[in-house]
This record gives structure tokens, C-alpha cells and sequence, in this order.
């Protein structure tokens, strides 16, 4: 019986792992123990208890959003259920310590979106155990429906989609996505919902040895990740595009070990002769469930101008890296160039694998100029809902960047630096919002029935005693900054004497403390390297458009938001980009001109220097 032959062209090779492969693949497994890319069974035990938590409180979702549609309708609210599915990372087996679960919540036809927002976030803070959900930050207007919380400690996204082919929802457990049928009469956001799940398990229904490819991936995203170039949202390749990159190496040498997969990975994607698309198999273009336009660079110029475009299995195909831009382009070649050649050392036995995985220079030695963008908010639950806008369009901001006649390249770091501010008055607010880092804090959050206590006044440093509702300080303990105590003892109208001597002072004469405000902030950097003899860079333009796409948007609120650029040298920048053991950039020393003789010529002009404008 031939064996399945899987991708679309022939394999490269089927042949059998050589003994010094078999080695350098235990020798990658212990390397990939050694970082920590794997958790301990209790920790996986903690996910599989979140998961059989969401279930039950999805079934509870359905029913009630039943009674809700038809509340006499007593056979529609007990048969009604819900469904919950993974994907990602976690579906495919190479989740971490720390990792998120991207999970999808299938509901039958008469569930809406409006009651997914309106039930679930109650539900989850009722039926959870008390204080195991945090963070919890519906967004209404994502590309997809979508949830996002922490439940015991774990991150999950939980997106929705409302199946109009189903009265209700199948009790069999091994019912699944797979069905093409099952997109019928949904739009463009139900359709990316529920393809999350389904490109996952085509990706594992593609590849020869499940267990090979997971080892290779795991590798893979760990190199990725230390490279920072692992993150869509910010124009690099997200988990899904990788996981198809290593499935089409494992297509192509079906019976090769790990080691070898990752080996050939780099050597195969540095020369793929870009933008052909990498495929997994066949794109399906005669189906006519859904009204959800098929990856197809011959009808659509938008496809046409994808650099690196990475093609979804399950129908309808789509991009998965339609974000990837000239900046980001050039630097995952790079990445590829230098660790085809690292590879190379490590499968002959001259370089030990964890040297594929040191990590990135992009704040020690990448760039000398930086931009900063700064989304601020006064409260978390602002902040996280605006970070969110801003980061989604920093990629944006890179593409006007590239276009500039004095950009050789702008690559923007793939996350984001989180950091709270306590600010006594509206100048110091002023201050962080522009971008200043003078009044970090690293107290915890003051919470308040699951939200932030935002504005309050710190207490005074000195000590109230109330006696008849009335502030109580003793004059020969305490002075009160700002008042004179002489003037104090003179004036009648404003202290009276008790039997002890002490004085009683009236409220209005102590200078109230200012008002100490908690600022929520995020930067994301941007390394920009200039072309050769640039003599200076007027951004103003580019910043003022990104700024303004912004500060329009109905998300953006002015009493709440704030939204700033900065230019920022290396030497520059703040403590909390490094990591221990790095050495932060060191100011350069201006040589000094030699004197000029007096009766020599006038020295020339000196040259411009290079000072990026925000």
C-alpha cells in the first residue's frame, strides 16, 4: 500500500534519520527542556480545569440566551448547549509555560453577538470561583468578537461565532468544524472565527508525523521569539504562518527527525523564490458556501501585493501574513541567512543548539535612532481597549516610515512595554503622556470590584485626628506646609484655643494635598536605520497622519486617551528594554577639533548632524 503523499509537489526526500541525526534530535529535545519551553503536567492538569470551566459556563450562555429569544419555549432553553474549541498554539500541542489558549465559543443560530457581550463577561465573574477571573476586557469592535481575561492566572482570548446552519448544537463530542457546510449564511467575522480552529486542524491533518512536527515547531517559535520576529499584529510572521512554514518542510522530508526539519527549514525558506505562495495543499476555488473571498492574487490586486504570502488550508484560503512589509521582509531574511548558517554548524557537531536561540540585539547594538509610540489612558480598562487600537495600527505608521527618501529600513519591536505612572497634578500627567518615565511606579493596582480606583487622593502625610468632624493637629508637633504658624496664633478668625492650648484649625486653611493620578501607559519602539549620507529626517508629516487616523477614531476619547511619538537615541533609552546581563548603549564621545591656528583659513562648515524630528 503507497503511502499518502501530502502538500502539493513530491517529497525532496524519504530517507531514513542517519545515527547522527537521531543524536543532534536528543540533543535539540534537551535543549528545548533546558529554555523551558515545556510545563510541567500540573500546570497542563490547571489548563484542562479552565477549559471544563468555560464549557460548563458556555452551556449556561446558551441557555439563557434561549430563554431570552423564546422564554415559553421550554425544548429549545433544555436542549440548548454551546461548544467550546481551541486553536492555536494550544490545538497544536506547543504551548508553554506562560502561554495564552486562544479559545472559540460555537453557539446555534439564535445566539447573537449582542448577548455573547451582554451574558458571558456576568457569567464568567458568577460561576467562576471567587477573584479567578481578572483583566476581564470584552472588545465589541475587534476584527472578531472577542473576550479578553485572565481565569486562574491563564490568559484567554475567547472569540464567538453563531452557526446559522444549526437549530442547536450536536451532543455528540467528537463533532467538529471541518464541514464546509457549516459556513453558510456567515459573514467575514464569523468565518475568521471559526477558521482559527479549522486551519489548525488541517495543519495537523497535513503533516506526516505529528509528534516530528511539534518538535520542530516548538524550536522554531522559540528562535522566532528570541529574534523578535514573531508577532502578525506588528508585520512578522504569528504563530499559525510558522506552523505552516515547518508543516511544509515536514511535508517535503516526511521521514526526517526534528533536528533535520529545522534544519532544512532555514535553508529551504531563505530561498524560496518569494512571493510564490507556500501551500499545504491545493486552494479550493469552486465552493460557494460563503460569500468570503478565496486567497486569489489573479483576481484581486490586494493579493497580488502580499511579499511573503503564507496560505491557510481550510476553506475559504486566506493570507496569513498580508501584514508582512518591506521593513519586516528584509529582516526575516536576515534572520534566516544567519541561522541557515548557525544550523549548518550545529548538525556537524561545531556549535551546540541554544546558540540558535540567543536573543535579539534590537535594543543593544540594532539601531542608533528609535521612534516611541506612547498610548496612554487614565484608567487599565481605558488603556487595555486603546493599546489595543494603537498597536493594531503601528505596522501602519512602519509602511509610511518606508516610504520616507532617508529610511533604509523601520522595523518596529513585536511588543509592546506596559507601565504605570503616579503623577501629583496635571503637569506631571502632562509629562508621562508626552513620554516621560520620572514617576514610574511599581506599586499594585488599587482595584475595586474588578476595576481600577482611578483619581484618588493619597493620604496626607500627616496624621488627621477628627474631634467633632473637624481636622486635629497639634501646633508644637506638626507644621502644615504652606501656613505660618505665627499667623496662625495672630489671627482669631482662624484658630481658637482649647483648654490644653492646643490649636484647632479650620479645614479650609490646610492646603489640600494634590491629587495623585495613576497613568496607564504603552511604548512601542521603532529601530530606524537611515540611508547612507542622510543629513536629517523630517517625520512631522508621517507622524502627523498616524496621529490624526488615531485621534479620529471612535475608540479615542480625549478626557481618557492620550497618544504621543517621540524620537529616541540608544543611549537614550529607559533602563526596563533591557534585560540582566545586557549592556545598554553608551553615549558616543564628540572627538575634539584641534585648535586652528590663527593664521590659518577658516574652518568649513561643519556637517549637519542627523537628528531624527518627531
Amino acid at each position: 500500500m503507497s503511502e499518502r503523499v501530502l502538500g502539493v509537489t513530491p517529497p525532496i526526500s524519504t530517507a531514513l534519520p542517519t545515527e547522527n541525526e537521531k543524536r543532534s534530535n536528543d540533543a535539540l529535545f534537551k535543549e528545548l527542556k533546558a529554555q523551558g519551553t515545556f510545563e510541567t503536567p500540573s500546570e497542563t492538569q490547571k489548563r484542562e480545569h479552565v477549559l471544563n470551566s468555560l464549557k460548563k459556563i458556555t452551556n449556561q450562555f446558551v441557555k439563557r440566551a434561549a430563554q431570552q429569544k423564546e422564554p415559553k419555549n421550554t425544548m429549545l432553553i433544555r436542549d440548548a448547549r454551546g461548544r467550546v474549541f481551541t486553536y492555536g498554539s494550544y490545538r497544536l500541542g506547543v504551548y508553554g509555560p506562560g502561554s495564552d489558549i486562544d479559545t472559540l465559543v460555537v453557539a446555534p443560530k439564535y445566539v447573537t453577538e449582542e448577548q455573547y457581550f451582554d451574558i458571558f463577561p456576568d457569567l464568567l465573574k458568577e460561576m467562576a470561583p471567587p477573584g479567578a477571573i481578572t483583566d476581564l476586557t470584552p472588545v465589541r469592535d475587534a476584527f472578531v468578537p472577542i473576550i479578553k481575561f485572565e481565569y486562574d492566572g491563564i490568559s484567554i482570548d475567547l472569540i464567538f461565532c453563531s452557526i446559522q446552519t444549526h437549530r442547536q448544537l450536536p451532543d455528540d463530542p467528537d463533532w467538529n468544524l471541518q464541514d464546509n457546510g457549516l459556513l453558510r449564511g456567515l459573514g467575514d467575522k464569523e468565518v475568521r472565527s471559526l477558521n482559527g480552529t479549522r486551519v489548525t486542524d488541517e495543519i495537523l491533518n497535513l503533516v506526516p508525523e505529528p509528534a516530528t512536527f511539534r518538535l520542530a515547531l516548538r524550536a522554531i517559535k522559540l528562535w522566532a521569539q528570541r529574534k523578535a520576529i514573531y508577532a502578525n499584529v506588528m508585520g512578522y510572521p504569528g504563530g499559525v504562518a510558522w506552523a505552516m512554514l515547518v508543516a511544509r518542510v515536514c511535508q517535503l522530508y516526511p521521514k526526517a527527525t526534528s533536528a533535520l526539519i529545522v534544519d532544512k527549514f532555514f535553508n529551504i525558506m531563505l530561498k524560496w523564490p518569494w512571493p510564490l505562495p507556500v501551500l499545504l495543499k491545493d486552494i479550493e476555488y469552486n465552493s460557494s458556501v460563503t460569500r468570503v473571498a478565496v486567497w486569489n492574487p489573479k483576481l484581486y490586486a490586494s493579493d497580488r501585493n502580499h511579499r511573503m504570502p503564507i496560505i491557510t488550508p481550510a476553506y475559504p484560503s486566506m493570507c496569513a501574513t498580508h501584514n508582512i512589509g518591506k521593513s519586516s521582509m528584509s529582516v526575516i531574511q536576515q534572520e534566516l541567512r544567519n541561522g541557515a548558517a548557525l544550523t549548518h554548524e550545529i548538525m556537524v557537531g561545531r556549535r551546540p543548539w541554544k546558540d540558535l536561540f540567543a536573543k535579539h540585539t534590537f535594543f543593544t547594538a540594532g539601531f542608533k535612532y528609535y521612534l516611541t509610540v506612547v498610548s496612554s489612558s487614565r484608567t487599565k480598562e481605558a488603556q487595555n481597549i486603546w493599546s489595543g487600537l494603537v498597536e493594531s495600527k503601528v505596522r501602519h505608521l512602519v509602511t509610511k516610515l518606508e516610504f520616507h527618501p532617508s529610511i533604509a529600513l523601520a522595523r518596529p519591536f513585536n511588543k509592546g512595554f506596559d507601565r504605570v505612572h503616579l503623577c501629583k497634578g496635571d503637569a506631571q500627567v502632562d509629562e508621562v503622556q508626552r513620554g516621560s518615565l520620572a514617576y514610574l511606579t511599581k506599586e499594585a493596582d488599587d482595584e475595586v470590584n474588578g476595576t481600577v480606583e482611578h483619581g484618588l487622593k493619597a493620604e496626607t502625610e500627616i496624621e488627621k485626628k477628627r474631634e467633632n468632624g473637624a481636622p486635629f493637629v497639634k501646633a508644637e508637633d506638626t507644621e502644615i506646609p504652606g501656613i505660618d504658624p505665627a499667623k496662625i496664633e495672630a489671627a482669631t478668625n482662624m484658630t481658637t484655643k482649647t483648654e490644653d492650648g492646643d490649636a484647632k484649625v479650620k479645614m479650609e486653611d490646610v492646603p489640600a494635598k494634590e491629587t495623585e493620578y495613576k497613568i496607564y501607559t504603552t511604548n512601542h519602539y521603532i529601530g530606524i536605520q537611515l540611508v547612507e549620507k542622510a543629513k536629517s529626517l523630517d517625520l512631522s508629516r508621517e507622524v502627523n497622519e498616524f496621529t490624526a487616523s488615531l485621534e479620529t477614531h471612535d475608540l479615542y476619547d480625549p478626557l481618557v486617551n492620550c497618544l504621543a511619538i517621540q524620537h529616541v537615541k540608544s543611549w537614550e533609552l529607559p533602563d526596563d528594554v533591557f534585560e540582566p546581563g545586557e549592556v545598554k548603549p553608551a553615549r558616543p564621545i564628540k572627538k575634539k577639533r584641534p585648535a586652528a591656528d590663527s593664521d590659518s583659513n577658516p574652518p568649513a562648515k561643519r556637517q549637519q548632524t542627523m537628528e531624527p524630528a518627531a
